[in-house]
């Protein structure tokens, strides 16, 4: 009897306890993913007195793109769940008009931003990256070849504010800088954002990536003037910088893609995809050790 009267109490409390849980519930709405663990109660004691010096961020690459949609659209496309489709994500959104930051993700949590990408020799980099949508309707009309759009240019408060996100996110988590990256840089067969219009040299400027040192890119151009490497040196090049990209030795759908990925990047006055002298010379500079300089007096060692 008094065994049964135990188990009847302890049956009783896990009851209540239930009855506790499902009127909570019903009454305060259920905290988002990150609020869920934090939340979740330790049956041990922890002592954290101890810390490792031997411990970085999980967070190794930056990736920027544009919205291609309005604000209103941008933002609901980026926290809606939708059932049967693939969900979208990034951690944080700058609107342009009024100039806003949003933070849609925590920065510990995965966002789903990045696709199917690849920089070299990584893949899947939803998993080690911060994404940032800049709203901006990117191509004003479709394509006929590569480079044969007009892009909506970014308002300079906007960038100005993409520019201060960037810095303060690369200082938390000591980010290298050929590791801010595109869009376009990371799922070139499929994607162009942030675009031509997007002024990567800004980001140079600030001290945030490398830029081909234009001395040394001016005293290339004219040999490769005078004679034009073939396509497969143009898809070495291309594959030694970090593209993801297969040598067939033909100029390519794909070719002609990344090639004007990296032409939108590091020269937008033409971003065809065909190769030319002046790709050529970047290239060249861009796979040259000591090629790849910091500019701006903050430049990031």
């Amino acid at each position: 009897m008094q065994k049964r009267s135990e188990r009847a109490r302890r049956a009783a409390a896990v009851l209540g306890l239930s009855a506790l849980a499902v009127l909570t519930g019903c009454a305060t709405p259920a905290p988002g993913p990150a609020a869920a663990i934090q939340a979740l109660p330790s049956a041990l004691k922890i002592d954290r007195s101890h810390v490792s010096q031997n411990q970085d961020s999980r967070v190794l690459y930056l990736i920027l793109h544009y919205t291609e949609a309005n604000f209103d659209h941008s933002m609901d496309i980026l926290t809606v769940e939708r059932p049967n489709r693939p969900p979208v994500s990034a951690h944080y959104l700058v609107r342009e008009t009024p100039v806003e930051v949003y933070q849609l993700v925590d920065e510990s949590q995965r966002a789903w931003h990045a696709g199917p990408s690849y920089w070299k020799g990584a893949s899947l980099l939803n998993s080690s990256s911060i994404g940032i949508e800049i709203v901006n309707s990117g191509p004003r009309r479709e394509p006929v070849e590569p480079g044969d759009q007009d892009f909506v240019p970014f308002p300079e408060e906007q960038i100005q504010q993409v520019i201060q996100l960037c810095k303060e996110i690369v200082a938390r988590h000591h980010i290298r800088p050929d590791r801010i990256l595109g869009h376009s840089d990371i799922q070139p067969q499929s994607k162009q954002d942030p675009g031509p219009s997007f002024p990567w040299h800004r980001l140079a400027e600030a001290g945030l990536i490398p830029w081909p040192d234009a001395a040394q890119v001016a005293a290339a151009q004219p040999r490769f003037a005078a004679q034009l490497p073939d396509v497969g040196w143009f898809q070495d090049q291309l594959i030694a910088f970090g593209y993801g990209l297969e040598r067939s030795g033909q100029l390519d759908h794909a070719t002609r893609r990344v090639l004007s990925a990296f032409q939108m990047k590091y020269r937008p006055s033409r971003y065809d995809g065909l190769p030319d002298a002046e790709s050529a010379a970047l290239l060249a500079v861009a796979n040259t050790p000591g090629g790849m300089r910091m500019l701006g007096a903050g430049a990031t060692p």
